[in-house]
């Protein structure tokens, strides 16, 4: 879509999103700009979860993808982390685009594939948390059919299904989203929907709105109910009991992405609203910012949850840091001993030449 000629106002630009991946337009249709202390804290939020959720979900990457056993659970869990850090290492535009009062210095590539990154970065993390539920249910209710059927070579094109289908979802950012200058000669990264047809922009806005609220939450979380009810239920019949650890790390995960999501697609469905009524435009005017920031923050906790959850991960990471910090005394060490021999061999040199 091309964007409008430059000096485009943002009351030309109605219904223009106001979220996660459309944090942008702060003039929007209902008027005032959210407070500065808003905007401060989301940049202290958003820096919160970058410098915690690049370290925490590289060393998860790092175990499950190369120190760890390949098992079909540490696939799902490589995955997730997987996402998560393409999510991360992005939010650095995120953090600009909020500190420079929502100018966008990156160009249009950028502001497509920043947006396509935060959508694909939310249907990859439900899409894996669903199957990592559907597979618990099968790995303990289901013995039979899951040593038959579940196996690393299976559960690698389930992920790779995944990734496509949630690449799919998130295209249409690819293609709507845009740059223009708003009346204030500010560079916008917004949703170009239709140049000026606004039943146009209403329909399509309200389909993606529903899309991301059906597909990336509502049929998740009751997917996610079904098996974990149903496996409750199946276990105390047979008088089994799940691996008690493994079972709370999946469920933090889990409610953790609800609540940290819950918000965003309630303020994403009030936001339909507001451009047929002034009812919740001060909702959303402090809202928004606030479930943005929770949303954010969904993608660096996970790690945090394995080491306070399990003792198998926390095990594996004091191991791995006490090896790191061993070699870093040996090469410290080696470098000081070359050092000194080559100190002693300058002044032996020296001493030399002014003997004779």
């Amino acid at each position: 879509m091309n964007s409008s000629n430059n000096g485009i106002s943002l009351e030309d630009m109605d219904f223009l999103n106001y979220t996660y991946e459309y944090y942008d337009l702060d003039e929007a249709p209902y008027g005032a700009r959210e407070p500065q202390a808003l905007h401060i804290a989301s940049i202290v939020i958003y820096s919160l979860a970058f410098l915690l959720g690049v370290p925490g979900n590289s060393m998860v990457i790092w175990f499950t993808g190369f120190k760890w056993e390949k098992t079909v659970s540490t696939l799902w869990f490589l995955n997730l982390a997987i996402a998560d850090l393409i999510f991360v290492l992005f939010l650095p535009l995120h953090i600009t685009y909020v500190a420079t009062d929502f100018h966008w210095p990156f160009g249009k590539i950028l502001c497509k594939v920043n947006s396509f990154i935060a959508i694909l970065n939310m249907f990859a993390s439900v899409f894996f948390l669903t199957v990592i539920c559907f597979d618990r249910y099968i790995f303990l209710a289901c013995p039979n059919f899951s040593q038959k059927h579940r196996r690393l070579t299976k559960a690698g094109i389930v992920s790779g299904l995944v990734w496509i289908t949630a690449a799919i979802i998130a295209s249409p950012a690819l293609y709507f989203r845009d740059i223009a200058k708003d009346s204030q000669m500010t560079t916008i990264c917004f949703n170009n929907f239709h140049e000026s047809d606004h039943s146009v922009i209403q329909k399509i806005h309200t389909s993606l709105t529903l899309i991301r609220f059906f597909f990336g939450y509502l049929f998740p979380l009751l997917t996610m109910i079904i098996c974990y009810t149903t496996l409750t239920i199946k276990l105390k019949m047979l008088n089994k009991k799940a691996n008690s650890k493994f079972f709370w790390v999946v469920l933090a995960v889990v409610v953790a992405f609800f609540i940290c999501w819950t918000p965003f697609h309630i303020f994403s469905l009030l936001e339909l609203r507001i451009h047929h009524t002034d009812e919740y435009s001060e909702w959303l005017r402090i809202g928004m910012p606030i479930s943005t920031s929770l949303a954010f923050v969904n993608s660096c906790i996970n790690p945090i949850f394995y080491v306070l959850i399990s003792k198998v991960f926390r095990t594996h990471l004091e191991a791995s840091l006490a090896e790191i910090f061993k070699h870093t005394l040996r090469d410290m060490k080696q470098t000081s001993t070359r050092s000194e021999r080559l100190v002693d061999s300058e002044n032996n040199s020296t001493y030399c030449e002014t003997v004779s």
